[in-house]
């Protein structure tokens, strides 16, 4: 059952990185389109602005939501190199504790907000804000279901891989 699930979920982590894709090509294309109109046609067009704007906004809470895995967050990878694996595991759940708590007292009032905004619409597009908004209440609730995942996992025993610097991925 377990190498099921890690099955669909390895899919629907790749169907979310081919979105987060999607995106990144429809930003860079209304992008260069944009140049060709207002600086070769000297025509400026101000809905390609506002499809940049919107792909940027999603692209960067939808893919931190679902796409960016726990070991590309950013941390003090100083600090977690320093410390036993068990000291780890202590500030994980100390950080997941505190994510759960603001997360989760601030989402009925970013759902009260993101309602009200239907009211508004984009200049060029007239799409309603609480549709454009509406990612954010998304990615609150996915961090909040992450930070438990990653708060219980740190109770249970397993938590962050210590930080090693010879690592490709590192960032180093």
């Amino acid at each position: 059952m377990n190498s099921r699930l890690a099955g669909i979920g390895a899919w629907l982590h790749a169907r979310a990185e081919n979105l987060l894709a999607a995106m990144l090509a429809v930003m860079f294309t209304v992008f260069i389109l944009q140049i060709v109109f207002r600086y070769l046609l000297n025509l400026p067009i101000g809905w390609t602005h506002e499809i940049s704007v919107i792909m940027w906004l999603w692209m960067v809470l939808f893919g931190t939501a679902f796409v960016v895995r726990d070991s590309e967050e950013i941390r003090f990878d100083i600090l977690y190199a320093a410390v036993s694996d068990r000291v780890r595991r202590g500030l994980v759940v100390i950080t997941a504790i505190a994510l759960i708590f603001f997360f989760s007292i601030s989402l009925p009032a970013v759902i009260d907000y993101i309602a009200f905004m239907k009211v508004e619409k984009t200049a060029y597009l007239d799409i309603r804000f609480d549709w454009l908004y509406s990612i954010y209440a998304i990615f609150a609730v996915a961090t909040i279901v992450r930070q438990f995942w990653l708060g219980c996992q740190a109770i249970w025993g397993k938590g962050p891989e210590a930080f090693d610097p010879t690592r490709a991925g590192s960032g180093v």
